[in-house]
């Protein structure tokens, strides 16, 4: 089986920086599109970041300037550098990737646990 396993979160004061990591791993063919969503309590889950195959990458309103995505191809690992944390970014943050497997030949989304993010004094 596929499996997506974030890593990074923790608390972290408003102002300050913190770098997710998402890794795949399992019987992979190839990646597409990864991405990180967040949910808090209370609220719907969100985009936050996408990053395509090739390296274009896509932000939300709310964390342009601020985040970053990247993807590491070799490592089947995507990145979120969060800079100027605010107490809004407090969430679950979860990895999402559309992946072939070898036990399926198709692209199927993948979701990872997530990983909380605490933004506060």
């Amino acid at each position: 089986q596929v499996q997506l396993v974030e890593s990074g979160g923790g608390l972290v004061q408003p102002g300050g920086s913190l770098r997710l990591s998402c890794a795949a791993s399992g019987s992979i063919l190839s990646i597409n599109a990864m991405g990180w969503y967040r949910q808090a309590p209370g609220k719907q889950r969100e985009l936050v970041a996408t990053i395509a195959s090739g390296g274009r990458t896509n932000y939300a309103d709310s964390v342009k300037g601020r985040f970053t995505i990247s993807r590491d191809n070799a490592k089947n690992t995507i990145y979120l550098q969060m800079n100027s944390l605010k107490p809004d970014d407090t969430a679950v943050y979860y990895c999402n990737a559309a992946i072939k497997s070898s036990r399926s030949y198709n692209y199927y989304p993948y979701w990872g646990q997530g990983t909380q993010v605490t933004v506060s004094s």
